[in-house]
């Protein structure tokens, strides 16, 4: 079939909360300049035709092949691109590809490029490049961090400088999904005529994006320049991109109501609403369908190696009183691997784990454990996507009722991310990040191939052959039925717990033009402009 997209398209917790409170009282109170970064607090005029943008972590690559950040990913896809990409609410639009036609057994993939790219060096794109970026990728000698996501390329062959094909080894529906966010082209032979860190801290010149590299400083910002050779003319409408680093969520407030911004990643959920009220700002979200705030157990460690134990906890969890009261409304409840929003959502799956405290007693009666038991639960100790410490105490406090003590172990999002990976931990309470595709997590915790795996160490045949059935399936009425059972599976036997599906919020001031928040969660300012 060919494809050519439209291009529109019990013991508590002591937290550490007198620093936090007085930043944010100072941050959006009067006395706000002394608790401010030197470069607000120096309320410089804003440059004309630049976008100033504030992010809450710091990249620590930006090497696309390598790239685990999230809030990161705002730098690689203006420098990179791809194929296809995926817009901001979720779609496969083409890229550097016109368009593509594959087989009717979905193991041929046919892309006919564009003829009118050039990379930022002024070297043209041509097929070559896009057969050298993806086998560099998949060589384990070359230990690419995204290197799973591609295993199941079997050749690439160039018919022309036009035209590539990408043979699979077998049927793999999320192919173009995973595209944008977690690869990229690269000039033929650009990785061994650069330095080793090139791609990593100084990507000059190695993109076809939009913004060309200019600098970065650690834990401060990165500095970008309009592409003048961009292949899409009249894009984009800014000079120059600041990208800022700021942790704090008050500062970055700050940041945006002083007019030294002018859009910001990761507000506080519990001013949100109030803040895209304000005069001159303006605000949006949306369901992240590929994210979910959940509770990760190692199934091979006690007690969550027993599944009447983990039904107990399922069962125990009041999703909606999280969701509404400690997430304030943005993070939109589910007790499946789905979206409640999602069209492949399976009420009824998530209905059997629906917050029920007697059936959540009996489960745990008719597990190893009927007196109830102990744990320690992990979670983040700086907010990411959302605040889990709040989530962690009241699940804490939830599942006291049942006589379960709750050990709760904050972690920074790294060290957590470290010990998650290699099953070092009995639970641990994240919100993770992933497209707007359906499988990409339940592949990644519960498929034994994958990083992720040893972090559950879930393994059920049922549920992995209907991952594989779903890979051959591209139109959704044939689709859904599966999707709808693997959350079945997954309902019934609770290798984790879900919570809910955390919104993407974006605020930015009212001059900003053609923003928007992405489904991906990943700023998209390729198409911004300032009024």
């Amino acid at each position: 079939m060919t494809r050519t997209p439209s291009t529109q398209a019990p013991s508590m917790i002591r937290h550490d909360a007198t620093r936090r409170r007085l930043i944010q009282g100072a941050a959006l109170g009067a006395a706000t300049t002394m608790f401010l970064p030197r470069w607000i607090r120096q309320a410089a005029a804003a440059e004309a035709g630049v976008l100033t943008v504030v992010i809450p972590s710091n990249p620590t690559t930006f090497d696309p092949i390598n790239q685990s950040n999230h809030d990161a990913m705002v730098v690689n896809q203006l420098i990179f691109e791809n194929l296809v990409e995926i817009d901001g609410n979720g779609q496969q639009v083409p890229m550097l590809a016109k368009s593509w036609t594959i087989s009717k057994d979905q193991l041929t993939y046919t892309f006919e490029l564009r003829d009118d790219v050039t990379f930022q060096n002024g070297q043209k794109f041509t097929a070559e490049d896009v057969k050298y970026s993806y086998e560099y990728t998949l060589n384990p000698a070359n230990r690419a961090l995204r290197r799973p996501m591609w295993t199941p390329i079997d050749s690439i062959t160039v018919e022309s400088p036009t035209r590539v094909v990408f043979k699979m080894k077998y049927a793999y529906r999320p192919f173009l999904d995973y595209m944008t966010k977690y690869m990229a082209v690269f000039p033929a032979g650009s990785r061994e005529k650069m330095p080793v860190d090139h791609f990593k801290s100084t990507p000059i010149g190695v993109g076809t994006g939009p913004a060309i590299f200019v600098s970065s400083q650690a834990n401060d910002n990165i500095e970008l320049r309009r592409n003048p050779n961009y292949w899409r003319k009249g894009t984009p409408k800014w000079e120059k991109i600041v990208i800022k680093i700021i942790p704090e969520e008050a500062a970055r407030v700050a940041s945006l109501l002083s007019g030294q911004s002018q859009v910001i990643g990761a507000p506080p959920a519990k001013d949100f609403a109030r803040l895209k009220s304000s005069p001159g700002i303006a605000g949006a979200a949306k369901p992240a369908l590929g994210c979910t705030l959940m509770v990760t157990p190692n199934n091979r460690q006690a007690p969550f190696d027993d599944p009447m134990f983990r039904r107990a906890v399922a069962l125990a969890t009041d999703r909606e009183r999280i969701c509404k009261d400690i997430c304030y409304g943005l993070v939109e409840p589910t007790g499946t691997a789905a979206a409640a929003s999602s069209w492949w959502f399976n009420a009824q799956a998530s209905k059997s784990v629906a917050f029920n405290l007697q059936e959540a007693k009996a489960a745990l009666k008719k597990s190893k454990y009927p007196g109830g038991t102990e744990f320690d639960l992990l979670y983040a100790s700086t907010p990411y996507l959302t605040d889990t410490a709040g989530t962690a105490v009241f699940m804490q406090s939830q599942l006291a009722q049942l006589g379960i003590k709750v050990n709760l172990r904050p972690l920074d999002f790294g060290r957590l991310i470290s010990q998650v990976l290699v099953g070092n931990h009995q639970a641990a309470l994240m919100a993770l990040v992933g497209p707007p595709e359906p499988t990409f997590l339940v592949q990644g915790f519960f498929r034994p191939t994958e990083a992720f795996f040893k972090s559950t160490g879930y393994e059920n045949i049922a549920l992995t052959k209907l991952l594989e059935d779903s890979y051959k399936v591209n139109d959704q009425p044939r689709l859904k039925p599966i999707l709808q059972q693997m959350q079945t599976v997954l309902a019934t036997d609770s290798p984790a717990i879900w919570i809910g599906t955390p919104y993407v919020l974006n605020l930015w001031r009212a001059e900003v033009k053609g923003f928007d928040p992405n489904a991906g969660l990943t700023l998209r300012l390729r198409d911004s402009a300032i009024s």
